[in-house]
């Protein structure tokens, strides 16, 4: 089965894929509090919100830079990536798969996990 994400037809397999490589490459490294919310059909944009924490700036930017690159030599898939600079917190969208990669207390300070959890 398809659905569309952004205008283009993805494939269920590739949504899942896609979610599979990114929770792999977190575990990998050593990504801590994962929390993985479907979004399946509440919102037209992705699938799945990734969101996970790293120890300092240098971790959050090297999950993310990681995860980018797994994502692409994996399914394919070229990542976008904001936030990377500073390194507090990095988007990294995969399409049907968006993480958020954070320190603890930019994580605390902002509570996507709170805001995605009451949305549902």
């Amino acid at each position: 089965m398809e659905r569309r994400v952004r205008d283009v037809e993805v494939p269920e397999a590739l949504s899942a894929l896609l979610l599979d490589v990114v929770l792999q490459s977190l575990g990998e490294s050593k990504a801590e509090d994962l929390v993985r919310l479907d979004v399946t059909g509440r919102l037209d944009l992705v699938d799945y919100i990734v969101i996970a924490s790293g120890s300092s700036v240098r971790h959050v930017s090297s999950i993310a830079e990681r995860l980018a690159y797994n994502v692409k030599v994996n399914t394919g898939v070229n990542s976008r990536i904001e936030g990377l600079e500073t390194g507090d917190w990095v988007l990294v969208d995969a399409g049907a798969v968006v993480v958020h990669v954070f320190r603890p207390e930019v994580r605390d300070f902002y509570n996507l996990d709170k805001l995605w959890s009451s949305s549902s």
